[in-house]
């Protein structure tokens, strides 16, 4: 078979050459150390937790070691695409902090390695086709779809793996140049498939091993492809095999992130890249993200999970930095250790290291997230929470708005209640909690929501409020306030310390603790809250008392 006569038929105008490519793409320009990622979504329109996780895991190794972090589209699969994802993509990654420093831009494309679509990347992949089959490592495959099927039946029945591989890729690996030819003139469709040096039919003990060196889980071995895999569709389109090994490649691409279910995928990668004479990056195989549930753990699903969604989060509103501070102790087990030793410092100070990347299921919990969102959202300023509650109504519930806008002095104050001190209140978690949390200081959402203590009786609390409310004086400092209550619980025979009521319940109707909840319910229509004489002085004299009232009546 002369090859490149072959080639020549099969490519008839791709006149480039891979040691073009090579020119134009050159080894970049970085200090001894640093790293190249990349982030490969598909436009699919749905962008999940993994995507994030991953994303950041790129980004951290990338810019902590002076490297390049590119985002690239994978966008040869049409049936897949979906209209204005790729914004919704870089929108989401840039909401939570991903910065990239080169590839598709909402603006355009930056960088020196493009273009970043593998869609205008074409004559790209055509041309290392071409040098393959130039080489004999590639051929045309005129397998109808009924003769695929037919192949994939025996092989089942047999119990074989199924596939293009040796004796089933025979016939099509020996036609000769005229038969090609002539299928090529009667306009049969064919896909070009790589010729797999792979032999499975060997004894056991024969069968080559890979070995690759992964970042994450150490020397894998696994017996060597022997598949021959599409590279091209009968479209032209490339597949993802042989579209992101030519990318990363030409991309200069150190590190590949990516999740342990393309460790299966792997042989095929390892092949590609020794067949097309490329260096092979650094594999980095994640841990998949698991879910505890009823004792068991299971993946993440898009069906069952909505905060695998990176828009439940949005949605939700929790900050990106919680978010991300939460992904760095699932990703990097030293993490939180490091956070206790530097409570005040920017996360983007930590150390990100692959060698402390769990290899095994990475647990998501829930839970876990609200508990460092707290810590979060406790450090930053007061006005910043404000803007970033703010800002997830817009996004999330612009029928907030009017209550916000223009009012930024007073959600200013609402929120900055409990946060001074030693021990900081820590109450809020995410804008839709947080919001919920001070609701009752607007009047068109004051509910009440909790019923008074068991201790006190209805005309009880009807009394303690009336009593109240004639001794309330908004001009009171916390103290004088304080000894009201005091004062109201006495003579209405409640104890004025809970340990008297704790020790001779029978000589107490309740302490003044029960006192003060009918009033608390009254203010916020809650059981419990903040510190009441602070919620009362933000929502002023007369809303206090309207309130207070209402109660009674």
């Amino acid at each position: 078979m002369d090859y490149h006569k072959l080639a020549e038929l099969l490519f008839p105008n791709t006149d480039k050459t891979p040691e073009y490519y090579e020119s134009i793409f050159p080894e970049r320009a970085l200090p001894e150390g640093a790293m190249v990622t990349r982030l490969g979504p598909s436009p699919t329109g749905f962008i999940h937790l993994g995507n994030l996780y991953g994303a950041f895991t790129d980004e951290r190794l990338a810019h902590q070691s002076g490297g390049i972090f590119y985002l690239r589209i994978e966008d040869t699969d049409d049936k897949r695409y979906v209209e204005g994802a790729v914004e919704t993509i870089i929108n989401f990654l840039d909401f939570f902090g991903i910065r990239f420093n080169e590839g598709a831009l909402l603006n355009g494309e930056k960088g020196s390695y493009g273009p970043y679509y593998q869609s205008d990347r074409g004559e790209i992949y055509r041309t290392f086709a071409k040098a393959l089959v130039e080489q004999g490592l590639a051929y045309p495959c005129f397998l109808t779809e009924d003769e695929l099927t037919e192949i994939r039946n025996t092989q089942e029945a047999a119990k074989e793996t199924t596939g293009i591989y040796e004796k089933y890729a025979e016939a099509s690996r020996n036609l000769s140049y005229e038969e090609i030819e002539a299928n090529i003139k009667a306009e049969k469709s064919y896909v070009i498939r790589l010729k797999s040096s792979g032999n499975h039919d060997l004894p056991p003990e024969e069968i080559r091993h890979i070995k690759v060196e992964d970042a994450i889980r150490g020397t894998l071995s696994m017996p060597e492809n022997d598949q021959d895999i599409v590279i091209l569709k009968a479209n032209g389109i490339p597949t993802y095999h042989f579209a992101h090994v030519i990318d990363d490649h030409l991309m200069r691409t150190t590190h590949v992130i990516r999740g342990e279910e393309w460790l299966m995928s792997l042989p095929i990668h390892v092949e590609l890249f020794e067949k097309l004479g490329f260096k092979m990056p650094v594999y980095c195989h994640t841990a998949q993200l698991l879910k505890l549930e009823n004792g068991n753990k299971r993946k993440l699903s898009k069906r069952k999970d909505p905060e695998l969604s990176l828009d439940y989060y949005k949605q939700e509103g929790y900050h990106p930095q919680a978010v991300k501070e939460y992904l760095l102790t699932i990703l990097n087990s030293n993490f939180e250790e490091w956070r206790i030793a530097n409570p005040e410092a920017p996360a983007e100070d930590f150390k990100f290291s692959t060698e402390k990347m769990n290899s095994g299921g990475a647990l998501f919990d829930l839970n876990k997230l609200n508990d460092i969102s707290k810590d979060v959202l406790v450090k930053l300023p007061t006005e910043e929470l404000c803007t970033f509650l703010i800002d997830w109504a817009h996004d999330a519930r612009p029928e907030l708005l009017p209550l916000l806008e223009g009012n930024e002095d007073y959600i200013t104050r609402i929120l900055d209640i409990g946060r001074s001190g030693k021990k900081p209140r820590k109450d809020l978690i995410y804008g839709k909690q947080m919001f919920e949390f001070i609701s009752y200081f607007f009047d068109d959402y004051f509910m009440i929501e909790d019923s008074i203590p068991e201790n006190v009786s209805d005309d009880d609390a009807v009394e303690i409020l009336t009593k109240y409310l004639a001794s309330y004086d908004h001009s009171d400092d916390q103290s004088q306030w304080f000894d009201k209550i005091r004062a109201i619980a006495n003579e209405m025979g409640y104890a004025v310390k809970p340990k008297d009521f704790k020790k001779n319940p029978d000589m107490y109707k309740g302490h003044v603790g029960h006192v003060s909840t009918v009033i608390r319910i009254a203010v916020t229509g809650r059981s419990q809250s903040p510190d009441i004489w602070e919620i009362q002085q933000i929502l002023g004299e007369e809303r206090t008392k309207e309130r207070i009232g209402f109660l009674i009546k």
